[in-house]
């Protein structure tokens, strides 16, 4: 599956501007996004993207001022890019996120070897770091975990090797799907099982925690399925929304399912929100 990479360059931009147009480019398909010197790089499935809509969103913005070019990116090409700007990465001070050619580092706790192949969701980017950040914080011994919007994997991964007894992780991107087999052989994680699709796909038996890292409208979309899966007394992990207005949205509808509110961790205007099944 071919990416195309829209490289958006403005002449000055606040960072909250930035943080709400990146929100509305996640509206129409646009899945992960890297700074450059004058603005950011946005990567969006080639069969998900439609100029038009990119078009009339910039006509929202227009104080933005902002000018694009769009490139092809093959899976060939994204791979040499990740390899030649992928650095380790330490979370907490317990667990090393690094590729294969990089050396072991034996002196943490926890060592991951991710190779995302076009796929997104290494540790760099603030919603997953948060969400790592939550999972070494958190008792997973014996748990069977669901893992949603998966991406690389990185998260279930972690999860194995926290002590989870079986992890699902599943993802509608046929190449992350592919991705996530891979990077637990990598890992040596015998017990997580890829599936490919999206909430439909979710198998019909109780978990006892769920990370979901995706976004504010897909969440709202499929926080009743995950309820109607998590045990009463588990928790449930949410990130790739923002603070504002996205947190109070996600709050407000995981009440009307008997998920309640714990607290949330924040980097720039990133959020990551913790919830317990308090009802069914």
């Amino acid at each position: 599956m071919d990416y195309l990479k829209v490289s958006f360059a403005f002449g000055e931009i606040e960072e909250y501007q930035k943080d709400l147009f990146i929100a509305d480019l996640a509206e129409i398909n646009f899945e992960t996004f890297e700074d450059t010197d004058n603005g950011f790089d946005a990567f969006v499935q080639q069969g998900l993207f439609e100029e038009n809509k990119l078009k009339a969103l910039l006509a929202e913005h227009q104080e933005l001022q902002a000018q694009y070019q769009i490139e092809e990116v093959v899976t060939e090409n994204w791979n040499k890019e990740w390899e030649s700007n992928f650095s380790p990465l330490i979370i907490s001070d317990e667990c090393y996120v690094r590729a294969t050619f990089h050396e072991a580092q034996p002196q943490y706790r926890y060592e991951i070897v991710i190779d995302p192949k076009m796929s997104f969701g290494t540790g760099h980017h603030q919603t997953t770091t948060m969400m790592m950040q939550y999972i070494l914080e958190t008792d997973f011994n014996g748990a069977d975990v669901l893992d949603m919007g998966a991406g690389t994997a990185i998260l279930g991964i972690l999860a194995a090797k926290r002590g989870a007894k079986n992890i699902v992780a599943i993802d509608y991107d046929e190449v992350c799907y592919e991705s996530a087999i891979e990077n637990a052989k990598l890992n040596d994680v015998d017990n997580l099982v890829s599936l490919h699709g999206s909430k439909e796909v979710i198998p019909q038996q109780e978990f006892d925690v769920i990370l979901a890292n995706i976004n504010r409208n897909i969440l709202l979309d499929q926080i009743e399925s995950y309820a109607a899966v998590l045990k009463t007394g588990g928790l449930i992990f949410f990130s790739g929304f923002y603070e504002t207005p996205d947190l109070e949205m996600i709050q407000s509808h995981c009440e009307k399912f008997g998920l309640s509110y714990q607290n949330h961790k924040k980097i720039d205007n990133w959020v990551a929100a913790k919830f317990i099944k308090t009802e069914n």
